[in-house]
């Protein structure tokens, strides 16, 4: 299943969005994304029909209302995408340092959308003043705008009107979820929480996050966690503790951009923690999903609805 895309966001958890979703319970009222980043996940949750309803937050404001421009207001953001685009081609390079210049000094979500799109890696990078500072791709001009106008109105087909976006901490978010909730953290790894890194808009303490969990463990609060992984030889955090009774669910997700750039044959693996009431729910035990396997799955997937579209129309 092809989803709609409109933000290109390095990180964004789009490709592992099948086996994710495959750890959430077949329906639920709620799905609530405190780190919400592109929405990947509410995206392929709304395109299965798994939630009622959505609860997406981010903390980089721009980032949030770029969201909710794309959801609510779809042919206002499609269009201005359109005519910044277009105006690039005297020249590409100097156009992308102005928009980011007018970005950094008002903040308007809809320049941002078209930074997303053209800066090297798909990759958001920050100063120390918090000033975007990521340097334009000069291979490429970024998303065609009607390929663009298409992504924006498939994730505004998808979450319009049953969707609320805002940008708090992750902390009140949390205590504002209720046991109905499905809750999906991707949080910075370990490694920068705590420590301002260049491609994070904040941080996060790792002890105030531990806490946060044990919390939701408390209330029962169904919830599922992307957090550390590795590469090769190289961890990226250490794995959650043992206190907190998760269950671990690693992912393989191919060999990292920086190892393809290298020659190099390194494998990335994600983990995925489901908290202890949504793995009994889901009847989930540790395990390794390994790319092939994952390909498969959606292969799978695809053509069971593919099958089930066809079996609707036949009388």
């Amino acid at each position: 299943m092809k989803l709609p895309h409109p933000i290109q966001y390095q990180g964004s958890k789009r490709s592992l969005a099948s086996v994710i979703l495959r750890y959430f319970p077949n329906k639920f009222p709620r799905l609530v994304e405190p780190f919400s980043g592109s929405a990947a996940i509410s995206i392929a949750c709304a395109a299965r029909g798994k939630a009622n309803s959505y609860w997406i937050n981010d903390l980089n404001k721009p980032l949030a209302e770029l969201l909710g421009l794309i959801i609510n207001h779809p042919v206002e953001i499609a269009n201005y995408y359109e005519t910044i685009w277009n105006q690039q081609h005297d020249d590409p390079i100097e156009h992308y340092y102005r928009v980011r210049e007018d970005f950094n000094r008002t903040g308007d979500p809809r320049l941002f959308l078209y930074l997303l799109a053209r800066c090297a890696k798909g990759s958001v990078r920050y100063n120390t003043e918090g000033l975007f500072n990521q340097s334009p791709d000069k291979r490429r001009h970024g998303t065609r705008p009607e390929t663009m106008r298409d992504n924006i109105f498939g994730v505004s087909t998808l979450l319009k009107g049953k969707s609320v976006i805002s940008s708090l901490d992750y902390k009140d978010v949390l205590s504002n979820v209720n046991e109905d909730d499905v809750v999906y953290m991707d949080p910075p790894y370990q490694g920068v929480c705590g420590d301002r890194d260049s491609r994070y808009f904040s941080g996060i303490s790792y002890e105030e996050f531990l806490a946060a969990l044990s919390e939701l463990n408390v209330r029962q609060i169904r919830y599922a966690v992307s957090y550390d992984g590795r590469t090769g030889n190289k961890t990226f955090g250490n794995r959650l503790p043992e206190s907190l009774s998760l269950t671990l669910i690693e992912l393989e997700a191919g060999r990292s951009s920086q190892a393809t750039l290298l020659g190099r044959d390194a494998v990335t693996v994600e983990s995925l923690y489901l908290s202890s009431r949504l793995a009994i729910e889901v009847k989930a035990s540790p395990y390794f999903h390994r790319k092939r396997e994952t390909k498969q799955l959606v292969l799978m997937e695809t053509r069971r609805r593919y099958a089930a579209k066809i079996s609707k129309r036949i009388p």
